[in-house]
């Protein structure tokens, strides 16, 4: 199983629940270790998949049943043109009342849908307002998730024309679906690392073990056989730090989020 990660003593193995004093507890779906650390806190277990979708999809399942809300959250990137390195995207799926006839927006992985759910429950739509409210420079679309990086700025060409959406991870597909198994609340917030106009060097798309830390050596080895990619790869990590600057920022609105949900019992 993936790393869980959360910073008020809890570990895996302990026994401990998942629910912290306040009865709280947010679930978060990202790629790499880092962003797991960046993430998690006090009632949010953040889970790394790195890049394995079954195993993140498996983890995700055995701990949503303490969950009141799950995120996919981490980096990404950029399908729309306009969005800059560090900028934040908020793709939010409130959770509708029992008995409610569908709509609303569209799953991750599909294209957006404009009209709102025609049944939202009162807790999804605070979730949206709380969420805004916390990240009021975040732009609002959709987020697609496929379990490849989409490394070349022709792919998220293709895919921002067939989509429509702003920006894609490997991860928000996994989390949406979860979410929807188990009648939960979902939403995405990624930081932008990777523009949409920016292919991505060969030694950035090894740079990720499957327990989502760093394959340095990986890197390396790939730096050794192909030198002329050094300056690339320089820019990309540069992207990159913009981006994981912007996810404190995140975990932030994600506490906000959390005490919200305290405070609807």
């Amino acid at each position: 199983m993936p790393e869980q990660v959360r910073h008020d003593g809890w570990h895996p193995g302990t026994g401990a629940s998942f629910d912290d004093a306040t009865g709280t507890m947010i679930l978060v779906a990202c790629g790499l270790l880092r962003e797991a650390r960046l993430l998690g806190g006090a009632g949010i277990v953040a889970v790394p998949g790195g890049g394995d979708a079954a195993r993140l999809e498996a983890a995700l399942d055995a701990a949503a049943g303490g969950a009141r809300l799950i995120v996919s959250a981490g980096i990404a990137g950029a399908l729309d043109p306009a969005l800059k390195a560090g900028d934040i995207v908020l793709h939010v799926e409130p959770l509708p009342f029992r008995g409610g006839d569908g709509g609303g927006a569209a799953p991750a992985g599909a294209a957006p849908v404009a009209t709102p759910h025609p049944c939202p429950s009162p807790e999804g739509e605070g979730l949206s307002r709380a969420l805004a409210a916390a990240l009021p420079e975040a732009r609002h679309g959709a987020i697609i998730g496929q379990d490849r990086i989409a490394a070349t700025a022709a792919e998220k060409a293709a895919l921002y024309a067939a989509t429509g959406a702003l920006a894609v991870d490997m991860e928000s597909h996994i989390a949406a679906r979860v979410a929807a198994r188990h009648g939960l609340a979902f939403a995405a917030i990624r930081a932008i690392s990777d523009t949409a106009a920016h292919t991505l060097p060969p030694a950035a798309l090894v740079g990720m073990k499957p327990d989502g830390s760093m394959a340095l050596g990986r890197v390396l080895a790939s730096l050794a056989r192909r030198p002329a990619q050094l300056p690339a790869l320089i820019a990309t990590g540069r992207s990159a730090e913009a981006a994981f600057g912007a996810l404190g920022r995140v975990h932030h609105a994600l506490v906000g989020v959390g005490v919200r949900l305290a405070d609807l019992g």
